[in-house]
């Protein structure tokens, strides 16, 4: 059974790869001035950073049948904190800077896990949803509606992590030859080595999946899940921090209303890396190629010079598909089930 599920992990993963594969040689083809150049690559890779930090906490929310609606404004709450503390109090370490933010946004998570165990919500969408316009209304207080730009602000270092990149050559008359990797999608690929072996070798990684496949076998083996459920969004809290920190060098401003699509982007990544409602299932690599996917398509529209609404009905149209592929998984597995139980 376990090779059986093994292998299903595989196709899914080899399919989303296909897809992203497919697509980007799609555009290749149809841009073949703009988007294959190395430059533009390195563009998705910075661009799918963020997203790729957000989606890795709400994986860990969907593999415990939940959901964490709040991750995009506690994203943009640990950016304004940031821009606020900078701004106004006239912080400049970076360091300091970013632990605020981060706290900030890891107890939002911890409220929101809080909110679902302890008061028995009958799902996470009630307390996130709430908690995501709390957090809103708490950026556009503290910002004053008002967008913060870090340039010039003398924070170069934390800017640092989602505006530069490594490994940059230069041509002998001293033009940029390579434009270098991403420094936040280095840190993407070092976070999610992490979650991956969190996941699969942890006691508590396979805690969390055995609460979403099988809620009532975690609770005979006598799993805490409402610990691991207040960890859960806790973590997911703190992603969407890392994320909101990486923001700082990506967009060089805080501005509350930034992150509109990041709830939505981060969850049709983990749907198309092949997570589930469900709960029990998803892969933090799947989660990756779902994240990349999102990034190629808006890339490649943005190249194709289409409206924000056209971009929208698109990502639209992809997460109904993601959503509607998860939902037909899901019955082929039920049937199946029922046949080998007959």
């Amino acid at each position: 059974m376990k090779k059986n599920n093994s292998a299903k992990e595989l196709l899914q993963k080899l399919g989303t790869l296909l897809a992203l594969i497919i697509l980007i040689a799609i555009f290749c083809i149809t841009m073949p001035d703009k988007f294959p150049r190395v430059s533009n690559i390195m563009n998705i890779l910075k661009q799918a950073s963020i997203n790729c930090l957000i989606a890795s906490g709400m994986l860990c929310a969907l593999i415990t049948a939940g959901i964490d609606l709040s991750v995009g404004s506690n994203c943009v709450l640990c950016t304004c904190t940031i821009g606020v503390l900078m701004q106004n109090f006239g912080i400049t370490n970076a360091l300091l800077l970013a632990v605020c933010g981060l706290a900030v946004s890891t107890f939002a998570g911890f409220i929101n896990g809080t909110l679902l165990t302890r008061l028995d919500l009958p799902h996470p969408f009630v307390s996130t949803m709430g908690m995501k316009n709390v957090l809103l209304g708490i950026a556009l207080v503290i910002t004053g509606s008002k967008s913060i730009g870090f340039t010039n602000q003398g924070v170069d270092s934390l800017m640092w992590i989602g505006g530069e990149s490594l490994f940059k050559t230069y041509t002998a008359d001293g033009k940029l030859d390579f434009p270098g990797i991403p420094v936040s999608f280095i840190l993407v690929i070092f976070v999610f080595i992490l979650f991956d072996i969190f996941l699969k070798k942890s006691a508590l990684g396979r805690q969390i999946y055995c609460c979403g496949g099988n809620p009532e076998a975690a609770r005979l083996s006598g799993i805490p899940s409402k610990n691991v459920l207040t960890f859960v969004y806790t973590l997911s809290g703190f992603m969407a921090g890392l994320a909101g920190v990486v923001s700082v060098g990506r967009l060089a401003s805080a501005n509350a209303n930034a992150g509109s699509t990041y709830d939505n982007d981060a969850i049709a990544a983990c749907i198309v890396g092949g997570a589930s409602f469900t709960g029990g299932k998803g892969t933090i690599w799947g989660t990756l190629i779902g994240a990349l996917l999102m990034a190629v398509i808006r890339n490649g529209l943005n190249l194709a010079g289409a409206s924000n609404d056209i971009q929208y009905i698109v990502i639209g149209a992809v997460i109904i598909l993601a959503v509607t592929i998860d939902v037909f998984r899901n019955k082929m597995e039920a049937k199946a089930r029922k046949m080998a139980a007959a």
